[in-house]
């Protein structure tokens, strides 16, 4: 039986008449990837201004690894609301702030002694990152690297990839900033074999420290262990591994932005998990409190206590409802029944998608770690020319099917999945048939 349910054209007349509300109101900048007006959601699916239920591989961008409105959650953030909305962490201290910091430092990877600050959304989180890192090594440089999507703030758009799409118009931006090449296997100079472009990548990393940069001016390396914008790109274990050892060797703190690929969504926990790697300093938000706005840094105690009383803080940081939210939710993710299905659902979609690759010309690649997957678009296997148009086309065809899919990557040709990690077969299979539909209108 369907899961999809499809009365109206899709976009409806009535999310047609909202949008165009939206648009007479709101500033043109504000990004917008559909015409779809949402009412109500519920597990993975959603349900339209006009009563159609669709399916929902985007997730919220990634924020609902537990679902649409999971019972628990909405039942706490009832009676949370109840009893207090609001205070400011600055003014006062309730339950639910200190127990999400505690569950943080006992979740994030390491036995090390650690500490957490809250804060709204994950460019804040990463700005404080760099400022913790900043204030505990006394440094100002930041290395981070191409394809790395980090926020919209200045400081994190000097630090973002993908300038026309983030950046054009806004400059200037933040100094002391040093983007450095990723190595994306799927993207690497003819004749190379992968192990040969990861000893490549390594080298350029190593040189960068003279030719740009002396080591003992970083403050901190930030890097995503898998891309998220960039296209959902796992970074190469070797080259990890050498980021955390010259840390090390150097006093630089190594910063891991799990903002989006954090909290199962790659079958463990965080995707530092699947290296063997403990950062310094790991910064989250999106999953992490199911759809309330709340981010965080954990991290070393001692570098955490790195900047002085009141250098850190927000009037919303940490606020009540997103606390009990994050609570709940980080008690869900970390069960290992829950880690298990994200595996399994990672399994199930990914070949689905290899099967799609077998098929389809247009499929360059299919990548990803656990269920975080994508396949990037290319209109020639053997120059890899990036299918940005047809990207776009594909993720509008599955929109009118009733599936809501996602673009990414450097180039905008990938499409990205990052359904609630409570799907069933059903609903996968449903929705990969979908996606096998829209490749072949394609």
């Amino acid at each position: 039986m369907s899961i999809i349910n499809l009365i109206t054209n899709i976009p409806g007349p009535k999310s047609l008449e909202l949008v165009a509300r939206r648009e007479a109101a709101t500033a043109r900048g504000a990004a917008k990837l559909t015409q779809l007006a949402v009412v109500s959601a519920q597990g993975a699916t959603v349900t339209d201004v006009d009563g159609n239920t669709l399916l929902d591989f985007a997730g919220g961008i990634g924020v609902l690894a537990v679902g649409h409105c999971p019972p628990n959650i909405v039942e706490a953030l009832k009676a949370q609301a109840e009893r207090l909305i609001h205070l400011s962490a600055i003014v006062g201290t309730y339950e639910s702030y200190v127990q999400t910091a505690e569950l943080l430092n006992e979740v994030a990877p390491g036995t090390h002694a650690k500490k957490t600050v809250m804060l709204n959304s994950g460019a804040e989180a990463v700005e404080t990152a760099v400022k913790i890192a900043r204030s505990y090594t006394g440094r100002g440089a930041v290395i981070v690297f191409e394809g790395g999507y980090h926020g919209r703030t200045n400081l994190t758009l000097a630090m973002t990839s993908k300038y026309a799409l983030f950046k054009k118009g806004f400059g200037p931006f933040a100094p002391e900033v040093y983007r450095l090449p990723f190595p994306n296997i799927y993207r690497r100079p003819a004749g190379l074999t992968e192990e040969e472009f990861v000893d490549y990548s390594i080298s350029q990393l190593e040189n960068a420290m003279i030719a740009q940069v002396d080591p003992s001016m970083v403050a901190a390396i930030v890097i995503e262990p898998v891309q998220g914008e960039g296209g959902f790109i796992p970074t190469p274990p070797r080259f990890l591994q050498r980021i955390r050892e010259l840390c090390t060797q150097h006093g630089m703190m190594m910063i891991a932005d799990e903002i989006q690929c954090g909290f199962a969504r790659t079958g463990k926990l965080f995707a530092t998990e699947h290296y063997g790697i403990v950062p310094d300093l790991m910064t989250t938000a999106k999953s992490l409190a199911a759809g309330m706005p709340l981010a965080a840094v954990t991290g070393r105690a001692e570098v955490m206590d790195g900047p002085h009383p009141g250098g850190l803080g927000g009037t919303y940081s940490g606020n009540p409802l997103a606390c009990v939210a994050a609570v709940e939710a980080i008690q869900m993710m970390r069960q290992p029944a829950f880690l298990a299905r994200a595996t399994e659902i990672g399994q199930r979609m990914r070949g689905h998608l290899e099967s799609f690759q077998t098929k389809y010309d247009i499929i360059g690649d299919v990548r990803g770690l656990g269920p975080m997957l994508a396949m990037e678009l290319v209109r020639d296997r053997v120059k890899k020319t990036p299918a940005m148009e047809e990207t776009n086309k594909l993720t509008q065809e599955t929109l009118k099917r009733g599936l809501i899919t996602l673009r990414a990557g450097l180039y905008s040709n990938c499409v990205r999945f990052l359904p609630p990690l409570n799907l069933t077969d059903a609903e996968i299979d449903e929705g990969m048939g979908i996606v096998g539909e829209a490749l072949k209108q394609l």
